[in-house]
């Protein structure tokens, strides 16, 4: 038989707090999960360092990975028999879904920027080169890898498939928001999905809502832009990131100037040469980091080993708000008293911005042009949603950028020059 179109024998199901239960039938979707590439998604955190500010937030790419495929499963046996949907293109559509994350490397926003890489690029290289994951698409055919990579990259032809995987709302977005808000324990990111999943529907291009299901779209938008800013950007989960980031620039920059590490450092080797292949990217684990930060801990260079107690044992940064386009003054006299101070600037006085932008519609031209939510009217005309939703309407377009500065408290307070120290504590309101 078509491996594409292969059964289990028996229906296998994975008990999920959000989902109740994940379904699995398709042989291909089990063979996938057994992966050692997808099952590596196990040792990674869907949230990095939130654990640091929602002690429940634990959860890993391998459990938000299922929860996609099945909230896609339910998507794919609501369209089934609908006008403009090809049930040939479902097993495509699950696979996709499963797979969208597989790239992801440990803490991986933080790791990404130190180390100039991106997880899509590791996500395509799974999918289309020598690993496991590349064995079992290829046993549908020798051209599906190529299909499934284009339907994460949003280039395959068929945009309505992966308008279900990547839009603005997405089988991805609905299972990172209710899964996130689940596991840190608030309530903000709660929206209806059943009935959102109840009022899709399939058209040429994209997913569209019908109309008596908008104040639902509305609860899902507004849970999303209240998790931005309530959850993902928490700012002791920044200062987290920020300590995170600072070790990493560390080891490398120790690395770089010929530092005898007591333990040598050589999961990172490829990475600080900037040379990763990809059997050297999926050895890594937040497992692996965590060891070296522990090892770390014993290092000569006082400040990599600070930076890794700090982080182990959540001894972070402070904060203030600090926009660096109005206080620039106050930024260059921090930098000269932290350096007259003994306190390394390049590591201890951070600023970090973060930005979302909750809604916007189709703006030609510019960057990351968004493709709007559509509601689709009784007389089965298209309206875009911020014409019709005024809750929606108030927010689209509208990015906001929050600036923060992150600083060691107690290594101020430790300062012996009582002149240096009364300055920087007047700057920092301290």
């Amino acid at each position: 038989m078509n491996y594409m179109k292969q059964q289990l024998d028996e229906e296998k199901v994975f008990k999920d707090p959000v989902h109740r239960y994940i379904h699995v039938r398709d042989r291909i979707i089990w063979d996938l999960i057994g992966t050692k590439e997808f099952q590596r998604l196990r040792r990674i955190r869907q949230l990095g360092t939130t654990y640091l500010t929602f002690h429940g937030a634990e959860h890993s790419r391998f459990s938000h990975s299922l929860g996609v495929y099945e909230i896609v499963r339910r998507i794919t046996e609501i369209f089934k028999d609908r006008p403009h949907w090809d049930d040939d293109e479902r097993i495509l559509c699950l696979s996709a879904a499963l797979l969208h994350d597989v790239g992801h490397g440990p803490y991986s926003h933080s790791f990404e920027k130190v180390f100039n890489l991106d997880h899509e690029d590791f996500t395509q290289a799974i999918i289309l080169g020598d690993t496991e994951v590349n064995a079992v698409l290829k046993r549908v055919d020798d051209d599906f890898p190529r299909k499934v990579s284009e339907v994460i990259a949003k280039t395959y032809e068929n945009k309505l498939v992966v308008s279900m995987i990547s839009s603005q709302i997405d089988a991805d977005r609905m299972d990172y928001l209710l899964r996130d808000a689940y596991f840190t324990g608030v309530s903000y990111g709660q929206f209806d999905i059943e009935r959102i999943l109840r009022v899709m529907r399939p058209k040429e291009d994209q997913v569209v809502i019908k109309q008596s299901g908008m104040h639902a779209v509305e609860d899902y938008i507004m849970s999303r832009y209240q998790m931005y800013w309530q959850v993902y950007f928490h700012p002791v989960t920044r200062s987290a990131e920020v300590i995170l980031s600072k070790i990493l620039n560390r080891a490398k920059s120790l690395y770089d100037e010929g530092y005898t590490f007591k333990l040598e450092p050589l999961h990172f080797i490829s990475l600080f040469n900037e040379k990763v292949d990809l059997e050297d990217y999926i050895k890594l684990d937040e497992g692996i980091i965590q060891y070296y930060f522990q090892a770390w801990q014993e290092e000569e260079d006082e400040i990599l080993r600070d930076l890794c107690e700090r982080f182990l044992n959540r001894r972070l940064f402070k904060y203030m708000e600090f926009n660096p386009n109005v206080h620039m003054e106050d930024w260059h006299k921090l930098y000269t008293l932290f350096v007259k101070a003994g306190i390394d600037p390049d590591y201890y006085l951070i600023v970090d911005s973060s930005s979302d932008l909750p809604y916007d519609f189709y703006r030609p031209g510019e960057e990351e042009e968004r493709l709007p939510i559509h509601l689709l009217t009784r007389k089965n005309e298209y309206r875009e949603l911020s014409r019709e939703s005024t809750v929606v309407e108030a927010i689209s377009g509208k990015k906001r950028t929050d600036h923060k500065l992150y600083y060691p408290a107690d290594l101020i307070s430790q300062v012996e020059d009582k002149e240096i120290k009364r300055k920087i504590s007047e700057i920092l309101e301290l």
